[in-house]
């Protein structure tokens, strides 16, 4: 029987099932706790700006997705940014790229102390992006999907003047249904294309990715962004994917039909969302290989890192707009 990669996220068809986002509290101007105070009675914390951390890695696409919209909004200034390293051993996510390996602000050297002291039991993987509360060190929220829109709309109070409209209230039902599709089929699909332990699993996930690729790319066949002349948070959440389509997916998770390069639409759709202020600047294909191929070690033993392949497209016009 093939090795799983995480042996507590595999079903009966030894398929890969996701574990479930552990700490789910929100940060919203709705919390009836004072400033400097932990979550109310219904898991609401403060609102409060320079408080909280967000934690991510720049090779995972969860994690990206926060620091994107986070930039998109202008809120640098309100929420601080740690940075775990891309490799990921048996302890988790560390903070080797801090001086002396410490986050300069948690003072912590593996976030998986921040989810211990928030529950001393947690035995589940340590996932990012993760926001920490800077007062008690405790994670608020690894609950990726929330978390961004949470920041269009709980944190609306300290956007910037020129903030990008992500999560338009109008157009929510058809985002959540469309976003719902991109998670089950591709953001989560190449996941589950990777990480199968069964040939039956496997072809599964293969037919529903590229089956999902083909509608997307005929829906952006006649349109700029998911949702029409704008960006939203549904192409945030596709971009994810698609940066680290070829230089992962496509070979170490065997979503091999095609490469992006070999789909015109999804291709050029890709370039133009990179070529946006505060998506391709986001973006370290070293850390994004070094991350999959290194740390898959029920996938890629060796753990070698391929060289290729170039990346050198991603500037080139897309002809788009």
């Amino acid at each position: 029987m093939a090795r799983a990669q995480f042996n507590a996220e595999v079903g009966a068809n030894r398929e890969f099932v996701r574990q479930a986002n552990r700490f789910t509290d929100r940060v919203t101007p709705h919390s009836t706790s004072p400033p400097g105070g932990g979550p109310d009675e219904q898991g609401r914390w403060p609102l409060e700006a320079g408080r909280y951390r967000l934690i991510w890695c720049r090779a995972c696409p969860w994690a990206h997705r926060a620091r994107i919209v986070r930039g998109l909004l202008g809120l640098e200034d309100v929420i601080s940014l740690g940075t775990v390293d891309p490799i990921r051993d048996e302890r988790g996510w560390r903070f080797a790229l801090d001086p002396d390996g410490f986050d300069p602000v948690l003072g912590i050297g593996f976030l998986s102390e921040a989810y211990l002291a928030t529950d001393p039991d947690y035995s589940g993987r340590v996932t990012v992006p993760a926001l920490v509360d800077t007062v008690t060190q405790r994670v608020v929220t690894n609950d990726y999907p929330q978390l961004t829109l949470d920041l269009s709309t709980e944190w609306r109070r300290f956007h910037a003047p020129d903030a990008p409209e992500l999560y338009p209230v109008e157009l929510r039902p058809q985002m959540d249904a469309l976003m719902a599709e991109i998670h089950r089929d591709v953001n989560n699909g190449v996941y589950r294309c990777g990480f199968a332990t069964s040939q039956r699993a496997y072809d599964e996930a293969y037919e529903a990715l590229f089956a999902r690729l083909d509608v997307l790319s005929e829906r952006l066949a006649g349109q700029r962004y998911l949702m029409g002349d704008s960006i939203t948070e549904a192409d945030v959440r596709l971009f994810t994917t698609l940066v680290r389509f070829d230089v992962a997916y496509h070979g170490h998770f065997k979503c091999n039909r095609q490469k992006l390069t070999e789909m015109p639409v999804l291709w050029a759709y890709a370039r133009d969302l990179f070529a946006t202020p505060g998506f391709g600047e986001t973006v370290d294909f070293d850390h994004i290989k070094r991350h999959y191929y290194a740390t898959h070690r029920g996938i890629n033993p060796t753990g070698i890192v391929p060289v290729g392949p170039d990346t050198s497209g991603w500037t080139t016009p897309h002809g788009r707009g």
